[in-house]
């Protein structure tokens, strides 16, 4: 029978005790990670959220009931010991930070039994993700999962030091909204008290945290939980958490320039990364065209190469029709790797495949510098010798070429480039290359759409000496926009705002929306434009990507405490779930039952 707590309280966590403490009689508390009964003497390795600390229990010194109880013992059981701190006896555990030290037991309480676990709870698990998120109670328990929710709270903590202590003032935004679809989906919340009415969950702050600056609050932050109904990748969940904030009377200068102290201070406190200011800053244009990529990873090289005007009049069709197009050809060059076989070079033409390209034209430099290529039968000698010179090919170098609208070439070869340099293990991943990409453009056509987009939002200010441009060139128009990159992952993003009425309206219509359409759904904020706003910028960051970043895990699963997998449902809950009609009929909400086609499972749409 599980016993209570009744007369003892903890004295110390498992690491708190240290050789400072020998002699001392300490109580600790936590779960049991392993027992070894070694005849005379149980060895209990004991676990709290500080570490592992080691118990001897010897029956002469803890008496026959505790001695007992100890024999008992199993991994996960809870425990209460009370003992003696002494200098370990055998050999010092150097993996360990209580590994010099251990407590010899006097007394111990069962305050929980456990069935034996699904799985070891253990570093580095090597059990399938989807049983440790089943059981994510347990897996939470492990010391490398532990650490990175530790890092967590304390990123969290310093975050709102560091603010406060710039004159920020936290204040919290609705959870629910106004649905205002412009860019992913809205997960939607429907009303008791408005039949066939919704709200929608916030993707992100963004005009609230405007209506804050209208109101005078000059600087604000939150960090912020944020909804989007969108397809799930290893840094995406359909809810994740903002840092956010919004300023007023300033540009985009006085933007950076608190973010790059916020980054400095955050990375040093959490991991001890010192990180060197100014951080490096590069245009969305440069970035397109050296890596293909608007958050490029800067670890290595393997920059892409313009070859557009060496290849112009060749005789390769595939070439030409691109340029004649209004496109481009592009390349990179894999150094060293001319003897790539065959079907590796067939796996990266069906990657390009996948990402946009109608095929991949390659080129490899011999040792005795002949050429072997996949289009050097519609090129002469001298056209290929300068194609080589341009991409700075050498004997055993590999080229790799694109040709298409710029944006399918900035997109395989931008992946080409990033999945080349992991394989070949290029990526020092001990590095931690921040920087600022500026100077986006404010629009991109949509071809699904058919109309333009904002590249981030509607309410982002366009760079003044472009305006000029919006109705005959709109994607000439570049933003008073910044996202800050770190090692190839979109860290955060930001803008200068639009505070006259006159260009937020002219805004929405170069969108597609009519005058009626843009005031019904964001009506509040353009009326509160009328009473006098100031000139405003902010900028969020993905707290679960940099902390996922930071700690160097694979997925921000591994720095979420209840994380969602690919379908966006809970392996622990089961959620979503299914409700009772007499929910549904409170609602006004009925179900149209739609089978799919394979007849596997069952869906469910609004009628």
């Amino acid at each position: 029978m599980a016993e209570t707590m009744k007369g003892l309280k903890r004295t110390h966590r498992c690491t708190e005790v240290s050789n400072q403490n020998i002699g001392e009689t300490v109580t600790v508390m936590g779960w049991v990670a392993k027992q070894r009964n070694k005849g005379g003497i149980i060895f209990v390795d004991l676990r709290d959220r500080s570490g592992i600390l080691q118990i001897i229990f010897e029956e002469d010194k803890c008496g026959a009931e505790s001695f007992a109880k100890a024999e008992k013992m199993r991994s996960e059981f809870v425990i209460a010991v009370v003992g003696k701190v002494c200098k370990r006896e055998g050999a010092v555990n150097e993996n360990l930070a209580t590994g010099d030290i251990e407590i010899v037991a006097e007394q111990v309480r069962i305050l929980s039994e456990s069935e034996t676990p699904p799985f070891p709870v253990e570093e580095n698990s090597k059990t399938k993700e989807e049983i440790r998120l089943k059981y994510r109670y347990l897996d939470l328990r492990r010391p490398d999962v532990q650490r990175n929710m530790i890092l967590r709270s304390k990123i969290c903590a310093e975050v709102r030091s560091f603010l406060t202590e710039e004159g920020f003032l936290e204040i919290e935004t609705p959870i629910l909204n106004k649905s205002t679809p412009e860019g992913a989906r809205d997960y939607l919340v429907p009303s008791r008290v408005h039949p066939g009415s919704f709200y929608a969950l916030p993707q992100s702050p963004q005009l609230f945290k405007q209506l804050l600056m209208c109101s005078g609050y000059d600087r604000y932050m939150q960090i912020a939980k944020c909804f989007r109904d969108e397809d799930l990748r290893a840094d995406r969940q359909p809810e994740f958490t903002q840092i956010d904030m919004e300023l007023s009377f300033v540009d985009e200068e006085d933007v950076m320039d608190v973010n790059e102290r916020l980054i400095a201070h955050v990375c040093e406190k959490a991991i001890g990364l010192q990180v060197s200011l100014p951080l490096p800053r590069m245009t969305w244009q440069d970035a397109m065209d050296r890596f293909g990529s608007d958050k490029p990873d800067t670890r290595f090289g393997m920059e892409l190469t313009d070859v557009s005007d060496v290849v112009a009049g060749c005789g390769f069709g595939v070439f030409t029709s691109a340029l004649e197009n209004g496109g481009s050809v592009r390349s990179i060059n894999v150094k060293g790797q001319a003897a790539m076989p065959r079907k590796k070079i067939d796996a990266l033409v069906d990657s390009a495949k996948g990402n946009g390209a109608k095929g991949l034209a390659y080129l490899s430099i011999q040792e005795d510098g002949s050429y072997k290529s996949s289009f050097a039968k519609f090129m002469t000698e001298e056209e290929l010798k300068a194609l080589v010179d341009a991409m700075g090919g050498e004997a055993g170098d590999l080229l790799l070429f694109a040709a298409d609208r710029n944006k399918i070439v900035w997109n395989v070869l931008g992946a080409l480039r990033l999945e080349l340099g992991h394989s070949l293990g290029l990526i020092d991943e001990d590095k931690f290359n921040f920087l600022w990409i500026t100077e986006f453009p404010l629009l991109e056509w949509s071809d699904e759409e058919n109309r333009f987009m904002a590249m981030h939002h509607p309410f982002t200010m366009p760079m003044e000496e472009d305006w000029q441009y919006i109705d005959s060139d709109p994607a000439r128009v570049r933003a008073k926009a910044y996202d800050i990159v770190l090692n190839g992952v979109e860290l955060g993003g930001g803008s200068v705002r639009i505070h006259q009425n006159d260009i937020q309206e002219k805004m929405f219509e170069v969108l597609g929306f009519t005058k009626e359409s843009a005031w019904e759904r964001f009506g509040f904020l353009l009326n509160a434009f009328k009473y006098g706003v100031p000139p405003h910028a902010g900028l969020a960051y993905g707290l679960d990507r940099l902390v996922m970043l930071l700690v160097k895990a694979d997925s921000i699963r591994e720095v979420i405490a209840f994380p969602k997998v690919k379908d966006a449902s809970c392996l622990l809950t089961d959620a979503p779930g299914t409700v009772d009609k007499e929910q549904l009929d409170e609602l006004q909400i009925a179900l149209n039952l739609i089978e799919k086609e394979d007849g596997a499972e069952e869906s469910y749409e609004p009628v």
